[in-house]
């Protein structure tokens, strides 16, 4: 085991986060949409595990499906499990499952402005956690809601409990998302795109303002995205998802450095990076495959520029390249090979 890899379980025994062969269909017109198939990674306290894809790789649903907020029908599990500390959550009466969120699990949206509610101030929903999950009394609950909004750093705090969320800006909003998963300090953060549509300044400070507040809560992280430059400064691990399915499983270090599958090796080629200035980017040609039509064999197959007849015939394993790096490729130890070179 890397030195990553020996943070996977908590004292107990047991890890934080343990998803293990998770998978979501959705049944759209009379399609068997199969959106996520097979995911399992573990997340220890203190840890960022990111799952990183493009649109469409499954990822926002496999996070959904891990809160218990999909839409059902027309979402349903197939099979899978979703432990938290050892309970498993998969299954569990709506009730309870309601109160595991915003207390023991929590998630941050994509998009601030339309997850926050147009109608009610922030400092409405922000109290209104305390309020239903502690019991707070409406002054107790300002006084945290006050005491929250400082914490992520939004100037005149208490000025600004009576404003709505169009009155701030994009990253001010992102900020209030923050608050308001953190509010009940829980085990573990899914962060779904949190810097989308920010500019790279604010993106960069929102990074280290999560880092910041995972380091003091000793939170696990799931951090979903599509930016590899995102994920460099703050994941630990990285699970790269394709067409629903895992193409790849490494340390965050071992993976960049030494990619073991043709699609990782094309999501890192497409990113400008400092150490190559003025050369040239090369995009993944083509589109992922549609979700209720997968493939027969690799589902990669028809964009990757090394792929033979095997690859159209058969679904690749997960083949283990190195301690802790796996990789779903018919390839994966000549890839990773020759990422070394």
């Amino acid at each position: 085991m890397t030195a990553e890899m020996t943070t996977d379980l908590g004292k107990d025994g047991a890890p934080l986060l343990a998803v293990d062969d998770l998978h979501v269909r959705f049944d759209v017109r009379g399609q068997d949409v199969r959106a996520v198939n097979g995911l399992s990674y573990t997340l220890a306290e203190g840890e960022t595990v990111a799952i990183l894809g493009e649109s469409g790789s499954g990822k926002s649903v496999a996070a959904q499906a891990v809160m218990g907020i999909l839409d059902t029908p027309p979402a349903r599990i197939a099979r899978g499990s979703v432990r938290l500390r050892g309970e498993e959550l998969l299954g569990l009466p709506e009730r309870r499952r309601r109160a595991y969120r915003g207390d023991r699990i929590s998630m941050i949206f994509q998009d601030a402005l339309t997850a926050l509610n147009p109608v009610f101030t922030v400092g409405d929903q922000i109290r209104e956690m305390y309020q239903v999950h502690r019991g707070m009394r409406r002054k107790e609950a300002t006084a945290k809601a006050v005491e929250l909004m400082e914490r992520v750093r939004i100037p005149s705090a208490a000025r600004r409990l009576g404003d709505h969320p169009h009155q701030f800006s994009g990253g001010m909003r992102q900020r209030i998302m923050i608050a308001m998963a953190l509010a009940l300090e829980p085990d573990v953060l899914i962060a779904d795109e949190p810097t989308t549509a920010l500019d790279v300044t604010v993106q960069a400070q929102i990074m280290r303002l999560l880092a910041a507040l995972q380091d003091e809560l000793r939170m696990g992280m799931v951090l979903i995205t599509h930016d590899l430059g995102v994920v460099a400064g703050v994941a630990d691990r990285i699970v790269v998802m394709y067409a629903g399915s895992v193409a790849e499983r490494a340390p965050a270090r071992e993976l960049y450095a030494r990619p073991a599958h043709p699609y990782t090796r094309g999501l890192l080629a497409s990113v400008p990076r400092l150490d190559r200035r003025g050369a040239p980017l090369v995009p993944i040609k083509g589109a992922p495959p549609n979700p209720a039509a997968l493939p027969p064999g690799c589902a990669f197959a028809p964009r990757c520029p090394r792929a033979e007849a095997l690859c159209s015939a058969e679904p690749p394993p997960l083949v283990t390249v190195a301690p802790g790096h796996e990789s779903a490729c018919h390839f994966a130890p000549e890839v990773h090979g020759a990422a070394a070179e």
